[in-house]
């Protein structure tokens, strides 16, 4: 099942949502159908030196090193 993004038209709700083939997703907020589906941007098919570069930053810029390994933190932690 595909994560769809809709907008509701009645209540102006933002959303993600599973959807099955066929079925018609409802609002959560209102139960209104009137949706309208929202374009994302697909997520990168690997991970690339520069997008780990820049999570390994901002998590050590908010002090943590969750995504280092134990080799990494050395003497950091």
């Amino acid at each position: 099942m595909p994560l769809y993004s809709y907008r509701c038209t009645a209540c102006d709700h933002a959303f993600e949502t599973l959807v099955r083939s066929g079925d018609t997703p409802a609002c959560p907020s209102c139960g209104a159908q009137t949706l309208d589906r929202l374009l994302s941007t697909p997520a990168p098919q690997m991970k690339s030196g520069r997008v780990i570069a820049s999570g390994r930053a901002a998590a050590a810029k908010e002090g943590h090193f969750s995504n280092y390994s134990k080799a990494e933190t050395k003497g950091k932690v």
